[in-house]
């Protein structure tokens, strides 16, 4: 079994090989990918997503990683419409389970104008390649398969990588290990075991 640092160096050769934007996912649409990862390495995937735009970001190549943190996407999102304060008031009154299901429906998770969704959308250029990180941060707000089964809308040609503090076995999501998200089959494990 490699080690995280083992995985993590598997990364960069892989994203910058020109197959990677070839690989092709089973509705023959640019491929999804999931490092998935234990969750105590957290910070170690953090330093690492840092190192990896900086390096491509950096290179004179045309592509670019174009990383999307869904915390502080969420955040963004909320403050631009002026609901974050009231969150935090609301959580004071009602509580905590209230102010999960009103943000869910504030961001309009899952319907066609899904507002995290249409956020990546707008953010995307061709050449990219869309990290997106947050996962464990935003749970249980935002859910990772639905995310990841509504972001062919939007992002269908470009490459995906999602980092997953958990176990990703090729058809089922484990955050951190535990918690069962709903099944998914269109990713591909970006670099095993």
């Amino acid at each position: 079994m490699k080690t995280i640092h083992e995985r993590l160096d598997e990364i960069l050769p892989k994203i910058t090989n020109p197959s990677f934007r070839e690989n092709k996912g089973l509705g023959n649409e640019v491929g999804y990918h999931i490092f998935d990862y234990e969750p105590e390495h957290e910070m170690i995937v953090r330093n690492h997503v840092e190192f990896l735009k900086d390096r491509v970001n950096n290179d004179a190549s045309d592509q670019r990683i174009n990383e999307f943190d869904l915390y502080e996407l969420m955040l963004e999102i909320l403050d631009g419409k002026g609901y974050l304060r009231k969150n935090f008031e609301m959580e004071k009154k009602k509580g905590s389970q209230y102010v999960l299901n009103a943000t869910r429906k504030s961001l309009r998770l899952t319907l066609n104008n899904d507002l995290v969704i249409q956020y990546i959308a707008e953010r995307v250029e061709p050449n990219d390649i869309v990290f997106i990180t947050g996962i464990g941060k935003v749970f249980p707000i935002i859910r990772s398969h639905v995310i990841l089964n509504n972001l062919y809308k939007a992002v269908d040609q470009i490459p995906v990588v999602m980092f997953f503090p958990g176990r990703y076995d090729g058809q089922e999501l484990r955050l951190f290990g535990e918690i069962k998200d709903d099944n998914y089959y269109r990713a591909f494990q970006l670099v095993d075991y």
